[in-house]
């Protein structure tokens, strides 16, 4: 019985005999049936990337974003249910508004992620309230602490990545971001062991610039053709070369990375056909 939720799903203060929390699980599934959503932190910054399926053809283009703006140095991509994520945007900009009238500088992304994951913790342990249906990563960078990158899923847990994906395709987006990692098969066994333990080598030598055109390709790979028939791409970058600030990727950076995205894709096909 407990297996199913039978009886301990009526309550996100109420465990299972086993252990579980239904309640943040379910929350978690509707993360799952969200669209994708990737990170990459670089040398110079970080790059976001999200698949908004279009659900319907009047909807106006643009509408429903699923980047925000936090504070000028940092940025948010979400999955799951958009009501909910918005809510958390606004909670997080009220934290970085507040530590800057405190204490007159940026909020540290680390601090940032710690309060906002307290938060949705916090909607984990009553029984008038529900958990957050959605998962987000934040990401920032500053000449003190270079590029940063976090995620925070329903249960308030907080990690900090190289490369994150959060949605349907998050584990396809996540074998997609470690192939970044280029290694030489020379090296020996211990070497290799210890790299292991290191970011990703390409990764924490790429660029925004380079970035974003991966990621692009990642999206573009990790799109359900078959289910989900058409999205727009939605890019954000902050680093250095947005001078510290979060912005939207410019519309002829955006292009270029869906027409590389593209010509990857028939390339791979072409190849795939040309070996069966």
């Amino acid at each position: 019985m407990s297996s199913i939720g039978t009886g301990y799903d009526l309550s996100a203060s109420t465990f299972s005999p086993d252990g579980r929390v239904f309640q943040v699980e379910y929350a978690m599934k509707a993360v799952e049936n969200s669209s994708t959503a990737i990170g990459i932190r670089c040398k110079d910054g970080v790059v976001f990337g999200v698949e908004k399926l279009v659900l319907s053809k009047l909807y106006e283009e643009g509408s429903n974003k699923r980047l925000f703006n936090v504070d000028r140095h940092v940025g948010m991509a979400v999955a799951g249910l958009l009501a909910d994520a918005r809510s958390l945007a606004d909670i997080a900009r009220e934290e970085a508004s507040n530590f800057r009238s405190n204490y007159g500088y940026n909020i540290p992304l680390k601090h940032l992620a710690d309060r906002v994951a307290m938060y949705v913790h916090a909607y984990t342990l009553y029984s008038a309230v529900r958990p957050f249906g959605c998962s987000f990563m934040l990401g920032s960078y500053d000449d003190d602490d270079g590029a940063q990158l976090y995620m925070i899923d329903p249960s308030g847990v907080s990690y900090g990545y190289w490369g994150c994906a959060i949605g349907k395709a998050r584990q396809a987006a996540k074998t997609e971001i470690e192939k970044l990692q280029v290694v030489d098969m020379c090296l020996s066994q211990t070497q290799l062991l210890m790299i292991e333990l290191l970011p990703p080598l390409e990764m924490k030598e790429m660029t925004c610039r380079d970035a974003v055109k991966e990621v692009a390709k990642i999206i573009y790979i990790v799109h359900d053709e078959v289910k989900d028939k058409a999205f727009e791409l939605e890019l954000s970058w902050v680093g250095e070369i947005t001078k510290g600030k979060h912005e939207i990727v410019p519309k002829d950076v955006k292009e270029e990375a869906e027409k590389y995205a593209k010509e990857s894709l028939k390339e791979e096909d072409e190849s795939d056909d040309e070996n069966m």
